[in-house]
């Protein structure tokens, strides 16, 4: 059994959470939040023995081996730091950090404290998106050459809420943008080209934004994400003998085709056990059980890439958080 720390208690939190107690080997062993009112209603829901007031009592809880962090973008390093020193795994939620400084740092500190860490993209870890990368890596589609992909929502303008505020990290690039760039990335490696445009709102964030990355080998990566728009949340890689596209909503697929030139399209469906986020968890066990640092499928220097991507496309618009 792994013994399981919540640090936070919002909605991915919940969902994290609930993924959770679809593991046999995982034990939900402690919650914490910012007030004893918030970590009480928590555990209560989830039935949590240990339920603290701040998130440092949570990381000092010495039977607790590792820690979900689902807080706001901002905190995302302060957090992961703090548990990290507290000698915890840590899985942090997507996006890792606010920029690539702070990623360095929380890598760093993983690796000077000899502790496993890994960026919370649980898309990449669904039966599906396994699934196609075998494709792929098995020469399906030839030689990948494109991706086209989008996520976005349309949600009502609070200047206030995590979406919008900069002092947050708000903005559609960090809060869903990130799936379409990590998937470029595990298709594609670290972009070499980048071109990109924003709509930047009222407070000053991108309410939709796309970006088109090229590649030392010609490929090309054409994407856009939003939180003012909704958008048909598809995603296609397509190679020099066919392509596959993962149907919509693409980030938590379950069902994608393979179509090949000559050939009749092959629809493959993979549906989730549990919510979808225990595959992420699974993984970070499979981790600790190993004696690993850091996880094949998701490793150190390449969420370190995508935060830099994510640094080179802000600085292109001018976006600039408080806290850098």
């Amino acid at each position: 059994m792994t013994r399981w720390g919540i640090l936070g208690t919002g909605f991915i939190a919940g969902a994290f959470t609930t993924g959770l107690t679809a593991l046999n080997d995982a034990e939900i062993l402690a919650v914490g939040s910012r007030t004893q009112v918030a970590a009480d209603v928590f555990a209560n829901k989830f039935n949590i023995s240990r339920r603290y007031p701040t998130y440092k009592a949570l990381a000092d809880d010495p039977d607790v081996e590792a820690i979900y962090i689902s807080t706001p973008h901002s905190l995302h390093c302060e957090n992961t730091l703090l548990c990290l020193e507290a000698g915890k795994a840590v899985i942090c939620e997507k996006p890792f950090a606010i920029n690539a400084a702070q990623a360095e740092r929380m890598i760093q500190t993983a690796r000077r404290n000899r502790i496993f860490l890994m960026e919370a993209m649980w898309t990449r870890f669904l039966p599906a998106l396994v699934k196609v990368r075998e494709l792929i890596a098995n020469g399906a589609i030839g030689e990948p050459r494109m991706v086209n992909a989008d996520f976005g929502f349309r949600t009502n303008f609070n200047p206030t809420g995590r979406l919008f505020d900069p002092n947050l990290g708000g903005g559609a690039l960090l809060d869903v943008g990130i799936y379409p760039l990590s998937l470029a990335s595990m298709i594609f490696g670290r972009a070499t080209r980048v071109c990109s445009m924003a709509t930047l709102g009222e407070t000053g964030v991108d309410e939709q934004s796309a970006y088109i990355l090229g590649y030392d080998g010609g490929q090309l990566a054409v994407l856009s994400s939003a939180v003012r728009t909704n958008t048909p949340q598809t995603a296609s890689i397509i190679g020099t003998q066919g392509y596959i596209r993962i149907h919509s909503p693409w980030w938590c697929g379950t069902t994608f085709t393979l179509s090949v030139q000559g050939k009749s399209d092959d629809v493959f469906q993979y549906p989730l056990e549990g919510n979808g986020y225990n595959y992420q968890a699974a993984e970070v066990m499979r981790c600790l059980r190993e004696g690993k640092l850091e996880s094949d499928v998701m490793p150190w220097d390449e969420t370190h890439s995508i935060v830099a991507t994510m640094d080179t496309i802000r600085a292109q618009w001018g976006l600039k958080y408080p806290m850098e």
